[in-house]
């Protein structure tokens, strides 16, 4: 899929929008489950705006872990995921402003929040118990052409590349949302062990809490690769939980525990160990998902714990 330049005058929008075709290309997940199949059809029709709603012409959609979720089966999604999609706006519905047409966008996980809940009113609309989402409720990026509420359209500034925005949409905003939730507990130059540090969500969270918060980071992963990475993406200190007793080396290193753990992987290990690295009233912040029957272990060190999903609206500025 190739993006086209696209002009903001009303002129070219009445082009833009005749040359829209009816039908696309699209990857669409049939048979969730252990029949699953990924197919890739042609005759998808273009979905057309309402109001406040937007058409997106996609040049780079990325891939986030919930589509290996939605082609297991694993929960109820769209058949077209997707939602870190980066475009041009090429057609709009009614009550857009026409400032939009043209404009480079992202289309990311919130599709819409009702905007008048608790958490909405408070600015977490991310955390709308009647959000829908893109790729869930409503069809994804994993297509040409993506209806999105211009709400919560991203804009995408120049000087960045489709394949340097599109992840910061979902992974970026995710680990901004996490690190978020350490800013009234720690300070500067305070300990933040981080588990999986050298994975896809784990390196972009190690940059923020090193260099956007200026925390101490002990990364922990396995391999000689992770090391050197993480060490170059801001880590203070590196652990192998392959060949390292990680609870003993976070204590040598902090003294009494780390002020704060932050858990990205979803294994029942990272979570089995994590109460051991924190130190007596620190914070632990829960990112991976474990399955659904896994119990995790409470320590009685008036620590706290916290969930992380991703971040809201105003943090999604922070990736920028």
């Amino acid at each position: 899929m190739h993006s086209t330049q696209q002009s903001e005058s009303v002129s070219q929008y009445q082009t833009i929008s005749n040359s829209i075709p009816t039908l696309q290309e699209a990857v669409l997940i049939e048979n969730p489950g252990l029949d699953a199949r990924i197919v890739v059809r042609e005759d998808v029709p273009v979905g057309a705006p309402g109001p406040y709603e937007v058409l997106v012409q996609l040049s780079f959609t990325g891939v986030c872990g919930s589509e290996v979720r939605a082609l297991h089966g694993w929960g109820s999604y769209d058949p077209i995921v997707g939602h870190e999609g980066i475009g041009s706006v090429v057609k709009l519905g009614n009550h857009v402003s026409e400032s939009l047409l043209g404009r480079k966008v992202g289309v990311k996980w919130l599709y819409r929040a009702c905007g008048e809940c608790s958490v909405c009113v408070r600015g977490f609309s991310n955390n709308c118990p009647k959000q829908l989402n893109t790729g869930k409720q409503r069809p994804g990026t994993l297509q040409q052409y993506v209806v999105a509420d211009s709400r919560y359209l991203t804009p995408i500034p120049g000087g960045i590349s489709d394949e340097e925005a599109a992840p910061l949409l979902c992974a970026g905003l995710t680990m901004v949302g996490a690190v978020s939730m350490l800013d009234n507990a720690l300070s500067r130059r305070d300990w933040v062990v981080i588990q999986g540090a050298g994975g896809g969500l784990g390196h972009l969270g190690v940059q923020i809490a090193s260099r956007m918060r200026g925390l101490r980071v002990i990364a922990v992963d396995t391999g000689h690769e992770k090391r050197r990475f993480t060490e170059t993406m801001g880590a203070e200190a590196y652990i192998d939980y392959m060949a390292d007793d990680v609870e003993r080396a976070v204590m040598d290193l902090t003294g009494e525990g780390a002020h704060a753990v932050i858990v990205f992987p979803g294994s029942e290990d990272s979570y089995r160990i994590a109460p051991k690295l924190v130190r007596s009233m620190g914070t632990i912040v829960c990112v991976g998902l474990p399955h659904n029957d896994f119990h995790l272990p409470v320590p009685v060190t008036q620590c706290t714990i916290k969930g992380a999903m991703v971040g809201t609206e105003e943090q999604m500025t922070e990736c920028e």
